[in-house]
């Protein structure tokens, strides 16, 4: 049986854009019932540079915590394994792009744009007190992976796919265009390669139906949190708060996501504040 195109995608780029094998380790790790946190501990550590990045996250403003945690142990004990689980899929997977090959697009502005989408899930999870906060930050971050491999694997066409959202200046039809010219899109590639990493089935959902959180049939209310954040953070891309993003978002969609349109402000406000400690925690 031939593979679909974008599980074909993401196969051929598996060379090229992989996991670190501890990261995969303590994903199933997490869930299985019968690991304890200090094998999951034992794992991290078996990784220096894992170690050293999950440290200098702990530590970061964004998390404030009281005290300095100087151990992987310790870091376990505050944060908990499932947000160093989440924590670690999102470093892993900043880490694991850093070196592909684009020519099309700035990859400061790429990382940017998904920093700034998942500051945004993060604060909107907690604004609806769904307590996913940190799950939700990555699934921000990720949202938009399947671009890079497109940029990647399809350059023609992804330049293609540029020069038609430039000149409808409407950044929220790109999933649209990449359908009408290469016949899938980047959601598509971004759940083929949750899928091939073996993700949490949350983070498949939320990078597989951001533009259509309806369709989601697990996690619809993490799915429209993703789909508001990405809209709100193309919102604050325009320096405007009366652009088209935040009104293409259906009445439906902020009632999936528990959510009014009255938190669009303040939060570009906040997180604006925020991009800087998120950029540097994230940072070599």
């Amino acid at each position: 049986m031939v593979a679909p195109p974008p599980e074909q995608l993401v196969s051929d780029i598996g060379e090229l854009v992989s996991l670190p094998e501890a990261c995969i380790r303590i994903n199933e790790m997490v869930d299985d019932a019968s690991c304890s946190a200090e094998d999951i501990g034992k794992v991290i550590s078996s990784d220096p540079a894992l170690t050293v990045r999950i440290l200098k996250i702990a530590n970061s403003p964004f998390y404030g915590l009281s005290t300095e945690v100087d151990t992987v142990s310790r870091a376990i004990t505050v944060l908990g394994t499932v947000q160093l689980r989440d924590l670690i899929l999102a470093s892993s997977a900043c880490k694991a792009f850093e070196g592909i090959p684009n020519e099309l697009i700035s990859m400061d502005d790429f990382w940017y744009h998904s920093i700034f989408c998942a500051i945004t899930a993060r604060k909107l999870a907690n604004s609806c007190m769904l307590g996913r906060g940190e799950a939700l930050f990555v699934a921000g971050l990720l949202h938009d992976v399947g671009q890079l491999v497109i940029f990647n694997k399809r350059p023609v066409d992804a330049k293609k796919v540029l020069l038609r959202s430039k000149v409808t200046h409407n950044e929220s039809a790109l999933h649209l265009i990449e359908q009408e010219i290469i016949g899938f899109d980047h959601t598509e590639v971004g759940a083929a390669l949750t899928r091939q990493w073996k993700l949490p089935p949350f983070l498949q959902e939320c990078v597989g139906f951001h533009h259509a959180p309806s369709k989601a049939t697990i996690f619809p209310q993490e799915a429209a949190i993703v789909h508001i954040a990405q809209a709100i953070t193309n919102l604050a891309g325009k320096h405007s708060l009366e652009g088209d993003d935040s009104g293409a978002i259906d009445e439906s969609t902020w009632k999936i996501a528990g959510l009014s349109k009255a938190v669009i402000e303040e939060t570009i406000a906040d997180v604006e504040a925020e991009i800087p400690e998120v950029q540097a925690m994230f940072s070599t």
